[in-house]
């Protein structure tokens, strides 16, 4: 398999600038930038006439649910559907089953992940009440942080004992990733919608029940527990305009404590539950347009330093149960860059800013071993995007194994015209080569 390639006439997008230069890959590294590069032997040439050259998003937030949740979502099927997004690499989540709450079960999801991940991949070690010396003893290149449910999860994974939680801010050996939302008062809520509406509680009321303030109380804690530790804290998927306050604009370099959203919370609002109800229930929930568009201007400002996914598949069906039944989440990764890029088309966000956001910003943050920049010597993960080629989302082009995207009928801006995940081209525009195998992510610590 080819991984010597020559993208000439690209315009490149890297580190704040848009320029156009050629780009060569040899040997699955970035081996030259620069202008009028000429062709050697064994290079396969592609013309990037009117195309942008792009870093791969670098996505610090998924559940592919593998193990024990394979029915819905697995690591091959995920993959795939990352490559055909223009991801490539992905950080996933620790409340599987079993959940990975110690090494043997973390290593276990990077020895599957070896087999069958078409991108690069690493896991996170989750946090529980009882696994402390689990963090204290974690191997800083083994993970790239420590996930923390300050909210509801599942099984053992609800972090709710106030000196845990204070242990694993004093102990945690690499950041510290949280989902902050408080249980009780969303508990509270809960009790008084099923007072008012039974068993059929409207997929409106989500967004009242995972409240902003429950949201805003745990994300205080969380902040707090960093200052009193000096940890390096890095809180996911800000929902709300009441948070941004908490977190400093301006670039991320000597950030101790970081933000990220996900792109559902640029795109959809609180109106939009008529139209998709339960399919765009989330933890936490999609919030008012005045929410998102208060969350975009805190992506333009690095106020959010990193937009990513929370990509967490259900099955239709799961989805269409009573809404204590139908699961929270939404499968995004296919189309998540090209979700951030219409902000771009929209003139709130530029392309710079979002390449900053999907790509420079969480390898920089989690300290990824040369990715996530567009430079000579660093891993050849690339992105091909047509900027003037609409994109109308079918479900039938879908690749995550539950087969279905809150995006069908949307018509994004740009289009996805080629993948490369170590120089090796695993989308082409239209299809996976299943050939391609990603890398397990290096940490450098």
């Amino acid at each position: 398999m080819s991984t010597d390639w020559l993208i000439k006439n690209a315009e490149l997008v890297n580190e704040g600038r848009r320029f156009h230069a050629d780009l060569r890959v040899k040997h699955g590294r970035i081996d030259a930038i620069g202008d009028s590069l000429n062709a050697r032997p064994g290079e396969q040439v592609i013309d990037a006439t009117g195309l942008w050259l792009l870093p791969g998003m670098v996505d610090d937030q998924v559940h592919f649910r593998e193990p024990g949740l394979t029915h819905k979502a697995d690591i091959a099927h995920e993959s795939r559907a990352c490559a055909a997004g223009g991801i490539t690499s992905f950080m996933e989540m620790p409340n599987t089953k079993p959940p990975a709450l110690d090494r043997e079960s973390l290593e276990a999801k990077y020895a599957r992940a070896a087999e069958t991940s078409a991108v690069n991949y690493a896991f996170y070690l989750g946090a529980s009440n009882d696994n402390l010396e689990a963090i204290r003893t974690l191997d800083p290149k083994a993970a790239p942080g420590i996930k923390v449910f300050m909210g509801a999860s599942t099984g053992n994974m609800l972090v709710d004992n106030p000196d845990t939680l204070d242990g694993i801010f004093r102990e945690a050996p690499t950041p510290i990733i949280t989902h902050c939302e408080d249980t009780p008062m969303i508990d509270a809520l809960h009790a008084k919608a099923r007072e008012k509406y039974g068993d059929n509680i409207p997929a409106r009321e989500h967004p009242l029940i995972r409240s902003r303030e429950a949201c805003i109380k745990s994300t205080r804690l969380a902040i707090s527990l960093a200052q009193k530790h000096g940890t390096r804290l890095h809180v996911l998927h800000i929902s709300t305009a009441d948070e941004l306050a908490l977190f400093q604009p301006g670039p991320l370099k000597g950030k101790r404590i970081t933000a990220e959203t996900c792109v559902h919370f640029l795109h959809f609002s609180d109106e939009d539950y008529e139209r998709l109800g339960f399919l765009i229930k989330c933890n936490p929930a999609i919030k008012t347009a005045a929410d998102r568009e208060a969350i975009i201007k805190a992506v333009a400002e690095s106020r959010i330093d990193v937009l990513a996914t929370d990509h967490a598949p259900h099955l239709l069906e799961e989805k269409a149960q009573l809404y204590d039944k139908a699961p929270s989440g939404l499968p995004l990764v296919q189309f998540a860059l090209q979700a951030a890029l219409q902000r771009v088309t929209e003139g709130k966000l530029t392309v710079e800013r979002v390449v900053e956001a999907v790509s420079h910003a969480p390898a920089t943050l989690f300290s990824v071993h040369e990715r996530g920049f567009l430079r000579e010597g660093y891993a050849a993960d690339l992105v091909l995007v047509d900027p003037c080629k609409p994109h109308t989302v079918r479900r039938e082009e879908v690749l995550s194994k539950c087969g279905w995207s809150p995006f069908e009928g949307y018509t994004f801006s740009h289009s996805i015209v080629s993948t490369f995940a170590n120089g090796q081209r695993v989308w082409d525009g239209t299809r996976v080569d299943e050939s391609v195998r990603g890398e397990r992510l290096a940490f450098d610590r």
